[in-house]
C-alpha cells in the first residue's frame, strides 16, 4: 500500500482525474519539472509523422499462423519487443500482413507496451524492421525532419518520459493507454548537437543488438553444418500436433506423449547420426538453488539487483528490486559470465527451456531460484553451451523434457541429459568464443543505451 497527499490544483490540471495512477506514478512531478525548463518544448504529436497519426496502436485481427518461413513474417507480441533474442518468434501469414500494412514495424520507431504492464519501451532495431506486431504495443513514428529517432526514444524511456506515459493509463483490471493520452507529452529540445550525440548512442546500441542476434544465428548454423545436421524449422506451435508409435520399452522412463512426439524425436534421430555429448559432460555442474527468503532494501547502494526469470531475456534487464548484501549465502544466488540460466517452469509457449548467458546488470546480480544454473569452466565453454541449447536441437529437447500438465517444469536431471552436437574441443572453443561474443555485444548495447538515457536526464536536471 502507498499513500500520497497531493494539491487540489493537480486534480484541476490533470482533467479532474480521480484515479490514483497519474498522481502515484510521478507523472505530475515530471510535468511540473518540465514546465520549468527554459528550453523549447514540442508536443509529441508535433514531432511524429503526420501528427497524431504517427502515434498508433496495432490493429486488432484474427491471427493466421504458418510454419514455413517463406510464407510467414515474424510476429512480435508486447513482451517480445523487450527481448534480446528474436530468433524463435511465431510466423504470421505473409498474405495477412500484406493486406494490413499497419501491422508492420519499422526500424527507429519507439515501441511502448499499451495494455497490461504499461510503459515498457523498446527502440525498433534493424533486425525488427519489417516484422509484424500485435495491438498490445503502441508505435511512435518520428518525423525525422523534426527530431532524431534515437533522441526521442532516449527521452521517452527516461525517468522523465516514462512517468508521464504511465500517468495516462486507465482501467482497473487490465490497464490501457491510447495515443491521445500521450499526444501532448512535452518533448524538451536541446539543440542539434546534443540531440545528435544521444541519437548516435541509441543507434549504436541498436546495431550492437542486431549484430548479437546475427552472430548467434550464424554460430548456430555453423555448428549444425560442422555436425552435418539438417536445419529444423521453428513450428508455429510450441507443442505441434503429431502422433507416433513407440516401443513399450521407451515408456519405462516416461509416458507423456509430448516427450515421444515427432517434434522431439526428429531432433534426437538427427543427433543420433553425429557425434554428441551430454550437457553434464561439457559443464562443471548443473544446479537448482534452494528457495530463499528475500530481504529487500530501498537503496541500490546497500543491495544487489534481484531478477525474476522474465527479465533475464530483456535487451535492457531490469531487476525486480534489490536484496540485502548481508543476507546469508547471498553469493549462492549471484551469477557471472560462465553460467547459463534456464527457467525451470512456465508455459511451453513461454520462456521455459530458453537459455541466457548473463549480460548487463545480470552479471554480479542475484537471480531467482526459478532459473536453473549450468556452470562452465570458462566463458568460451559457456558460449558454446548457449549456441547448442539455443539451437532448435537444444530447444526442442528442453521443451519436450518439461513435465506437468498445468505448469510444466524442468529439473536438473532433465537438463543434464540433453544431448548437443560435439564438433570437438577446438571447434567448441571457436564456436564458444562467438557465443561469449553474443553476450558481450548485448552487454555493450546495454551500457551504451544507459549512457544515452543518463545524458538526457542529466541535461534536463541541469537545465532547471
Amino acid at each position: 500500500m502507498k499513500a500520497k497527499a497531493i494539491s487540489s490544483s493537480w486534480l484541476e490540471s490533470d482533467g479532474r482525474r480521480l484515479d490514483c495512477g497519474p498522481y502515484m506514478s510521478g507523472a505530475l512531478e515530471a510535468k511540473v519539472l518540465l514546465e520549468r525548463l527554459k528550453v523549447r518544448k514540442d508536443p509529441l504529436k508535433d514531432v511524429t509523422a503526420n501528427g497524431i497519426a504517427g502515434i498508433f496502436n496495432g490493429p486488432r485481427f484474427a491471427r493466421s499462423y504458418v510454419d514455413n518461413p517463406a510464407n510467414g513474417v515474424p510476429f512480435l507480441g508486447s513482451t517480445d519487443i523487450l527481448n534480446a533474442d528474436l530468433t524463435n518468434l511465431p510466423l504470421l501469414s505473409r498474405r495477412q500482413v500484406a493486406a494490413n500494412p499497419r501491422l508492420v514495424v519499422h526500424a527507429r520507431w519507439t515501441l511502448i507496451t499499451c495494455s497490461g504492464t504499461i510503459g515498457r519501451m523498446a527502440y525498433a532495431r534493424p533486425d525488427m524492421d519489417g516484422m509484424a506486431g500485435s495491438q498490445h504495443f503502441m508505435r511512435v513514428v518520428p518525423d525525422t525532419d523534426k527530431i532524431l529517432p534515437g533522441y526521442l526514444y532516449a527521452y521517452l524511456s527516461s525517468k522523465f518520459g516514462v512517468p508521464i506515459v504511465v500517468g495516462g493509463t486507465y482501467g482497473a483490471i487490465i490497464q490501457h493507454i491510447e495515443p491521445e493520452h500521450i499526444a501532448n507529452l512535452p518533448v524538451p529540445r536541446f539543440g542539434s548537437q546534443f540531440e545528435s550525440s544521444v541519437h548516435e548512442l541509441i543507434e549504436r546500441a541498436a546495431r550492437l543488438r542486431a549484430g548479437a542476434a546475427e552472430l548467434l544465428v550464424n554460430a548456430i548454423a555453423e555448428m549444425e553444418e560442422l555436425s552435418g545436421l539438417p536445419k529444423l524449422e521453428v513450428p508455429a506451435s510450441p507443442s505441434p500436433f503429431g502422433f507416433s508409435a513407440v516401443s513399450s520399452s521407451a515408456l519405462l522412463a516416461r509416458m507423456d506423449g509430448f516427450f515421444h512426439s515427432a517434434f522431439h524425436a526428429s531432433a534426437m534421430i538427427a543427433l543420433a547420426g553425429t557425434r554428441t555429448a551430454r550437457i553434464s559432460e561439457l559443464s562443471s555442474r548443473v544446479v537448482e538453488p534452494a528457495r530463499f527468503k528475500r530481504i529487500a532494501v530501498a537503496e541500490s547502494a546497500f543491495g544487489i539487483p534481484f531478477f525474476g526469470t522474465s527479465a533475464l531475456f530483456w535487451a535492457d534487464p531490469i531487476p525486480s528490486y534489490f536484496i540485502s548484501r548481508k543476507m546469508r549465502n547471498v553469493e549462492d544466488y549471484m551469477v557471472d559470465e560462465k553460467c547459463l540460466l534456464i527457467p525451470r517452469s512456465g508455459q511451453l509457449s513461454g520462456i521455459i527451456g530458453s537459455v541466457v548467458l548473463p549480460y548487463g546488470s545480470i552479471v554480479g546480480g542475484s537471480v531467482s531460484e526459478d532459473a536453473i544454473r549450468v556452470y562452465f569452466d570458462s566463458e568460451e565453454d559457456a558460449g558454446f553451451g548457449l549456441i547448442a541449447l539455443t539451437s532448435e536441437y537444444g530447444r526442442r529437447q528442453l521443451k519436450a523434457r518439461a513435465f506437468g500438465s498445468s505448469i510444466p517444469h524442468l529439473d536438473v536431471k532433465h537438463i543434464r541429459l540433453v544431448r548437443v552436437p560435439d564438433p570437438g574441443p577446438e571447434m567448441r572453443k571457436v564456436l564458444g568464443a562467438k557465443g561469449a561474443g553474443v553476450a558481450r555485444l548485448r552487454d555493450e548495447a546495454w551500457r551504451v543505451e544507459r549512457e544515452a538515457r543518463a545524458l538526457v536526464e542529466a541535461k534536463i536536471e541541469g537545465a532547471n
